[in-house]
C-alpha cells in the first residue's frame, strides 16, 4: 500500500507541476527575474502557485499532524531544527541551480517526458551530484568514532 500511495502522491505532484507551468524552465526563469519587474518582463504567476501549494500543505501538516499515519507504524517527522553549515550550502546550490537552468528536482524528472538533452545532462549531473554527496555522507559516518550521531545531522 505505502508504494500505492507514493505512486498517486508524485502522479498528483507531477500533474500539479505540468498544469502550473513549474515544469517550463523559461516560465521559471521569467518569475526568479525581477529584474523585469519595472519592464513588465517578470512573470508573477509562479508566486500564485508557491502560495496555493504553501497553503495546501500548511492545512494538510495542521490535519495529519492529529492522527496516526494511514501506512506507516508511527510518524517520521524530521527532529533537527537548527539552521546548519550544510543546509546553506544546499540551499544556496539549489537556489544557483534553480536561477541557471529554470529547473529543480521535481520539474526536472517530469520534464525528462519531453525528451530534452539539456534536461536529461541536468538530471544525470543531478544524480551524480547526489550520489557524491551520500558517498561522502557515508564517508563521514564510518570516520567518525560515534558513527551517525557524531555528524552534524542524519537528515540533511
Amino acid at each position: 500500500m505505502p508504494v500505492l500511495a507514493s505512486l498517486v502522491c508524485g502522479f498528483v505532484f507531477g500533474w500539479g507541476l505540468t498544469v502550473s507551468g513549474m515544469i517550463q524552465p523559461a516560465k521559471v526563469l521569467g518569475f526568479l527575474d525581477v529584474f523585469g519587474i519595472p519592464s513588465g518582463t517578470w512573470d508573477p504567476s509562479l508566486a500564485v502557485v508557491m502560495a496555493a501549494g504553501l497553503a495546501v500543505a500548511t492545512i494538510g501538516y495542521a490535519l495529519v499532524r492529529r492522527r496516526p499515519p494511514l501506512f506507516e507504524n508511527k510518524n517520521l517527522w524530521p527532529t533537527k531544527n537548527d539552521i546548519d553549515q550544510p543546509l546553506l550550502f544546499g540551499a544556496l546550490l539549489f537556489g544557483v541551480g534553480w536561477g541557471l537552468v529554470g529547473l529543480c528536482p521535481g520539474p526536472a524528472v517530469a520534464n525528462l517526458a519531453t525528451l530534452s538533452l539539456p534536461v536529461a545532462i541536468f538530471v544525470i549531473a543531478m544524480a551524480l551530484g547526489m550520489l557524491v554527496h551520500d558517498f561522502g555522507f557515508a564517508r563521514a559516518v564510518e570516520s567518525s568514532p560515534r558513527g551517525l550521531a557524531g555528524t552534524a545531522g542524519a537528515d540533511g
